[in-house]
């Protein structure tokens, strides 16, 4: 998908407002599990669940799912509809299931192409960066501060997944909401870089604007058409946005 024109006039205007930028963690700053379904880490999860006593059978759109985020959510609605009360104990033990899963994934997961000269960038406007993510915390301050990736610094916060309750993931606005609170910013100063039509709800839910990011066009026309203020394919527009920001506010550019 090519980046539309308007898109490329819109961004410099974008990021001229923009005082903090929230990246969502998988597909803007890495592609954590390379493409490959987590089907296998739900599976996990399932066989857990029915080993202990009152959680089987499981509830059909339990049974079913096969994304490791998607089913903690269903997970945690099967024990909060369940006629009797059952164990807690499954609840936990599969956050951590995709917990040990996403910290092995961050060992081989690949950056954003162009993802540490947008930061750099970023850094040199004194814009503020945050991570927003429905993925656990541990895993995600492992990534940044990879030996290869050496980005940790450049955040002021990671705001991942609440193991207690997996409704409050996106597009619980809940991530952002507390991002916002720690930066201390009008949440309308606030840009937040997301894949998924999930974080684009989220980021109306809590005020802030919102840019798309992802090379499916059919995902890249939803966000249009649910009013993303601009769509990108990769982080090189952002990138010479930022770069006419530098030279528009007479900002030294980053030396690499």
């Amino acid at each position: 998908m090519g980046d539309a024109i308007d898109d490329q006039k819109v961004l410099p205007a974008l990021l001229e407002r923009t005082k903090a930028v929230l990246f969502d963690f998988d597909g803007p700053l890495c592609s954590l599990f390379g493409g490959r379904p987590t089907k296998d880490v739900a599976d996990a999860i399932k066989e857990t669940a029915r080993e202990h006593r009152g959680w089987s059978p499981l509830a059909p759109e339990v049974e079913y799912c096969s994304d490791s985020h998607d089913i903690l959510r269903r997970l945690r609605d099967m024990y909060e509809t369940a006629p009797a009360r059952l164990s807690a104990l499954p609840l936990k033990l599969a956050e951590d299931i995709v917990a040990e899963a996403e910290d092995k994934a961050v060992e081989t997961a690949v950056p954003a192409q162009d993802i540490a000269t947008l930061v750099e960038l970023l850094s040199g406007l004194h814009m503020r960066m945050a991570v927003v993510s429905n993925n656990a915390e541990k895993p995600i301050r492992k990534f940044l501060d990879r030996p290869d990736i050496r980005l940790g610094s450049a955040f002021h916060g990671v705001f991942g997944r609440i193991p207690g309750d997996a409704r409050l993931m996106k597009p619980d606005p809940h991530c952002v909401e507390r991002a916002i609170a720690e930066l201390s910013l009008d949440p309308a100063h606030c840009l937040l870089v997301g894949d998924k039509l999930s974080d684009f709800k989220a980021a109306r839910s809590a005020g802030t604007c919102f840019l798309g990011y992802t090379r499916k066009p059919s995902r890249a026309a939803d966000m249009k058409e649910s009013g993303a203020e601009a769509v990108v394919s990769s982080h090189q527009p952002v990138i010479e946005a930022a770069r006419r920001l530098h030279t528009a506010r007479r900002a030294p550019l980053p030396v690499r």
